[in-house]
């Protein structure tokens, strides 16, 4: 597995090796002697998946408090999305900044999102399953969300009429967002 920083320090696009034959293929897309021997010592306690119906599906931007806020690693298992995380530490020097990467069922990539960051993403095709590891369990009681499209952050979504939950529409403007990091 190759292991890429991005523009945004401690968020990573991770390449598995994929081994492919005319039955299909292999990948491992976990490896806990990998992720460390990377600086990534953080244990995964929980795994997660969505299944999307409707290409412009919008979840997020998601994050959790401390003291359970979560460290995410995020693959698309089936379909694309384009998957961003958002640096919320306020005194992070890229604080309000982002990062977004297609993931894919045919590019394998993976997206580490560390904690100090909202995480979202955009299904671009029907039928899109995602599946991410999480290192805290979740915590109704800590879990929040910013406006996926707040202007002071200017992500660039691929599309403009996204389809919300009720919880994602009405999320509150990064400023107007509790945060403790």
């Amino acid at each position: 597995m190759e292991i890429h920083q991005t523009k945004l320090e401690g968020v990573y696009l991770l390449e598995p090796n994929v081994y492919a034959d005319d039955r299909g293929y292999f990948v491992e897309t976990y490896n806990e002697n990998v992720f460390k021997k990377a600086g990534i010592k953080e244990a995964f306690l929980q795994d997660n998946q969505s299944l999307s119906k409707q290409a412009g599906t919008l979840r997020g931007l998601h994050y959790q408090l401390n003291p359970n806020s979560q460290q995410k690693v995020v693959r698309c298992v089936t379909g694309a999305i384009f998957d961003v995380a958002v640096d919320i530490r306020q005194e992070s020097p890229t604080y309000k900044q982002w990062v977004g990467v297609v993931l894919s069922e045919h590019n394998q990539r993976q997206l580490l999102v560390p904690k100090g960051f909202a995480h979202g993403f955009c299904t671009l095709v029907d039928d899109t399953i995602v599946a991410y590891k999480v290192d805290q369990l979740y915590s109704s009681q800590n879990d929040r969300g910013i406006r996926w499209n707040d202007p002071e952050l200017a992500i660039e979504w691929p599309c403009s009429q996204p389809i919300l939950s009720k919880k994602d529409r009405a999320h509150p403007l990064l400023h107007k967002a509790e945060n403790n990091f």
